[in-house]
Order: structure tokens, then sequence, then C-alpha cells
């Protein structure tokens, strides 16, 4: 079914004008990854690990919430490692939305790394949509991806996390490769794949848009479960000297990727609620400086950090579920604020002049040429400039 739809599919004015948006925020945010170590150690990978994991290493790629999936982070390098364009990435990121919604919450609170679970099979249809496979080639293609299909949370906080990503888009762009060769395999993989990981066949659907429910654009360099609690927090007007308690209230599930509670890096800090609290209330705005290692670790950020306490409520199956709610208690009285959605959001999506503003503290002097960069360059301005 999917690999039929992928064939099939025709995007829209809407649909092309997101695959646009989602090419500038990925190359914006590998350019800015490029120094990571992570980034370095990959450059010796092929062309998929190494910008899947720049893309990713500084955690400010996009998301699909509905899947709880980083998009385009695997499918804008799976398409531009085998020549695609935005075609190539819509089938894909089609694919991925539609797999990550039939895996549901449960594996993802049970600590499976989404993006790349349901990663390996999509990057194989942006591939091998590249690559002109019909039906029944992205079809094999998905189920040569099925085996390196996997990634746990773990990992979070770690170089390990966007590596895992990187893994991901590189089976999948191998798959297609292979399955364009004319390797075979059996397409009713897929079934029994979704079924031991948990997920369900029968919530397969191919209606509605490319990607449906479109995709959340990070303002902070942070895991997306911070976006919200650093806007809200942010808001306030709070001498962070005079703080004595920061209560938070928020679904559980909004919790589920925060599991770094005494953070001592900047990647562990991306994934702490606790210090994401602390770097709202200290820094203005909240930015790539707000992570490094000894941001993490200052003083204030720590004695912050250690003052608050979270209250999780039951219900909600999604990271922006329900609402955050924080009260902030100072020497001078108690500041409260509650918020549902955070600035780019899909129900609340960042404006031209945001998005420029992002990419241009991700790129510097590349900005002007990552804003009117097209497909077709892309590869190969990736490949000059990560190099």
């Amino acid at each position: 079914m999917l690999a039929d739809w992928a064939v099939r599919f025709e995007p829209s004015e809407e649909d092309l004008a997101l695959a646009r948006r989602a090419l500038v925020d990925t190359v914006a945010v590998a350019v800015a990854g490029r120094g990571e170590p992570v980034a370095r150690i990959a450059a010796g990978e092929d062309d998929a690990t190494h910008w899947a994991a720049a893309g990713h290493a500084l955690d400010y790629d996009d998301l699909h919430l509905e899947s709880t999936t980083h998009i385009s982070v695997v499918c804008v390098p799976a398409a531009l490692a085998a020549g695609g364009g935005a075609r190539a990435y819509l089938a894909g990121a089609g694919v991925m939305a539609r797999l990550g919604a039939a895996l549901g919450w449960d594996p993802y609170r049970r600590g499976w790394h989404a993006t790349c679970v349901a990663g390996a099979p999509a990057a194989a249809i942006a591939a091998g949509t590249a690559l002109g496979l019909d039906a029944a080639g992205l079809a094999r293609a998905i189920a040569l991806a099925l085996p390196a299909a996997g990634g746990v949370q773990r990992a979070f906080g770690t170089m390990a996390k966007p590596l895992q990503v990187g893994f991901a888009v590189s089976a999948g762009v191998r798959a297609a490769r292979l399955a364009a060769a004319g390797a075979g395999a059996d397409p009713a993989a897929l079934d029994q794949w979704l079924d031991l990981v948990g997920g369900d066949a029968a919530a397969l659907s191919v209606s509605g848009p490319a990607i449906p429910g479109g995709l959340a654009i990070k303002l902070y360099p942070c895991c997306y479960a911070l976006q919200r609690p650093v806007a809200a927090l942010a808001s306030l007007v709070v001498d962070p000297a005079a703080v004595e308690a920061i209560r938070i209230r928020t679904p559980a599930a909004s919790l589920q990727p925060l599991n770094r509670h005494r953070p001592r890096t900047g990647l562990e800090g991306k994934f702490s609620l606790e210090y994401g609290a602390a770097a709202a209330l200290l820094d203005h705005p909240v930015g790539f400086a707000s992570f490094t290692d000894g941001q993490v670790n200052r003083p204030e950020a720590q004695r912050l950090a250690g003052r608050v306490t979270v209250t999780p409520f039951a219900g909600g199956a999604g990271l922006l579920d329900g609402a955050f709610e924080a009260e902030v208690v100072s020497a001078t009285g108690v500041q409260r604020v509650t918020l549902e959605l955070p600035p780019g959001a899909p129900g609340r999506p960042p404006s031209d002049a945001e998005l420029a503003a992002k990419v241009a503290d991700c790129c510097g002097a590349y900005s002007e040429e990552v804003m009117a960069l097209g497909w077709s360059e892309a590869g190969d301005f990736l490949r000059r400039t990560l190099a």
C-alpha cells in the first residue's frame, strides 16, 4: 500500500511549499552542526550518514508530532544522496509520517527512537523514488531496509542519537540501491516488522496530504519536548538570582524524551527539563550558547535546575498534548504561565522572518545561499560546506 501510494503520489502546491521549507531548515541545521564532534567523526562515512548526523547533531531539526519522528533529517539526506528532489523527499516523508503514526505512542513510551524505527524504510522510499523504482521495487527496498530499522532513547543526550539517525538513513539508501540492482525481498516483512515493534498495520492510511499534520519547526536548539517549557518560561520577567522555586505541571507524555535530570554536558542539557527551565530564565534568547558544556555547568544554572520540581499529570499521548503550566516563586512574589503551543508548532507556524532569523543564526555567511538553495544544488552544497 505504501509503495503504491509513493509511486502514484502527486504533490500539491502546499506540499511543495512544505518541502521547500524542510530543505532550507534541514540544510541550515546541518551547516550549524558541521563543527560538532559527532559531525566531524561521521565525516568519513557516506554522504547519507554524514549529512544526517550533522543535521541532527544539535537537535534543531524539524519534527512530525503525530509520529514523534524527525522526518526531514532522514528524508532530505536520503533524497539528496540518491540525486532526488522535492517529490522524492515528500514520498519518503509521507511514508515516514504514516509508519510512525502506525507505530503509535506505546513503542515510543517503551524507549524506541521512532525516528530510526520509521526512518530506515522511509529513507528507502525517498532514495528509491529518486532512483526511479516502481511500486514493486519500492516495496522490496522497504523490506531490505527493515533489518536496520531500530534505535533507542537511551542514546538521547549522547553522540549515539545523531549517529543512529545517520545509520537509518544510510541503510535506507543502501536498500534502495540494492533493490534497483535487482535484489529481492518479501514485502510482507513490513507487516511482521510492525507487529514485532508494537505497531498496528491496520492503522496505516494513505489519505490526506503528503505529511498529515504538517511539521513543527524548532526555534530553540534542543529537544522538541523543551520547546514549550522554554517558550513559556522565557516569557516571564524574573530576576534569576531571586528565584526560590520553579514548580512545573505538564502531561506525563511530554516528559518522555527528557531523561537527563542532572546534566553536565551541552548534549545532556538538550534533554533536561530542569536545565531548560534554568536556561529560559537566564538566557535571552535561549540559543546555541545555552547548550555548551560551560553554560550547562554555570553555578547559577545548576542552582536554578535544582529548584525545579515537576508534577506530571495523566492523559495524552504526544509531546504537545494538554498544556504546560509553571509557577516561579521568588522573593518578590509568584509568577504563573500556561502555554499550549510553542512558536513553530504546526498550529503556530514560524513566520518568514523567524525562519530567516534561524537560518542566519545557523549559517552566518552562508545564510543567503541557503535561503535561495534549490534541490538540484543542495547535495553539492552540503558536500562542499560540510567537508
